[in-house]
């Protein structure tokens, strides 16, 4: 067994993997709130693998009730390495049809009264984040979509939207001149809270149908979408086995790792220790370090 241990997040279709090896339901409580579902654990290949559906099996929960702070936190205390998130998209972009994977490298974040940090008043900390998602990990998901069949474009923005209502022409249109090329609404705060938990992550785009900005096309159709998403799910499934079994058996360390070590700014004589408990997981490392 290598010492990575992989967080799986899995989007609208994919609430189970069942390629696990020895798998099974583990239920992780976290400080923040109620994760979406259990974490499947177990193995595939040499790699250990934690396994969170983010909108719960059965899909009950809507992208502005995921809490992303529970999740993360729970994939922090499964032990996880890093973090491979997948999720549906709508393309902004012609060169993105649906039925292709796109390995996101940039994030415009839209949505509205998410709670996006781990940290408050008492105990503050800004990390950086000016490349959001961790480059070798998108690289080792890029090579294994194609790997298992699939189409997989390199790097795009994604806009996270707040939902569930879909785009209007109008905004569609406008997040095209922003510069985004795929649009869903589950990517933030999902990546930057695994920044603050020092996971390096990396964000799957499965695109299902084309976003609401073509002018001689329907707008976005759920029966459509499904359809796509269906299809996406099986490959995406092939190219998760093959992602951690072409990872290598030694995981190298990454800046990511570290991403608190310069972050936190407050005076250690105003901390707050309630906070500070609650952050145990995912800032415990600097707290070991004193």
């Amino acid at each position: 067994m290598s010492d990575w241990t992989i967080g799986i997040i899995g989007g609208s279709g994919l609430y189970a993997i069942d390629e696990l090896e020895d798998a099974q339901w583990i239920e992780i409580n976290s400080p923040w709130g109620e994760p979406s579902d259990q974490i499947l654990c177990g193995t595939i290949g040499h790699v250990r693998v934690r396994f969170l559906p983010r909108h719960g099996r059965g899909h009950p929960i809507i992208p502005g009730r995921i809490d992303a702070r529970a999740n993360i936190d729970a994939l922090k205390r499964a032990g996880c390495t890093d973090i491979l998130a997948i999720s549906a998209v709508g393309s902004l972009s012609e060169e993105l049809p649906p039925g292709r994977f796109v390995t996101v490298d940039q994030f415009i974040d839209n949505t509205k009264g998410r709670a996006s940090t781990f940290f408050d008043n008492g105990f503050v900390a800004h990390v950086p984040f000016g490349d959001p998602v961790c480059s070798r990990l998108s690289k080792h998901i890029g090579k294994a979509v194609e790997k298992s069949g699939g189409d997989v474009t390199t790097g795009a923005t994604y806009l996270a939207m707040e939902g569930p209502q879909f785009s209007t022409r109008a905004e569609s249109k406008l997040y095209r001149h922003w510069g985004a090329e795929v649009i869903g609404m589950t990517g933030m705060p999902e990546a930057k809270l695994a920044r603050e938990a020092e996971l390096p992550y990396a964000l799957l785009a499965m695109v299902t149908d084309w976003d609401s900005w073509r002018d001689d096309e329907a707008t976005v159709d759920v029966a459509e979408i499904v359809a796509q998403m269906q299809k996406n799910s099986e490959l995406a499934k092939k190219a998760l086995v093959a992602f951690c079994k072409g990872l290598p058996k030694k995981r190298s360390p990454s800046p990511i790792d570290r991403a608190l070590d310069d972050a936190v700014i407050t005076a250690p004589d105003q901390h707050d220790r309630e906070l500070m408990a609650k952050l145990d997981a995912v800032a415990g490392r600097l707290f070991r370090a004193r």
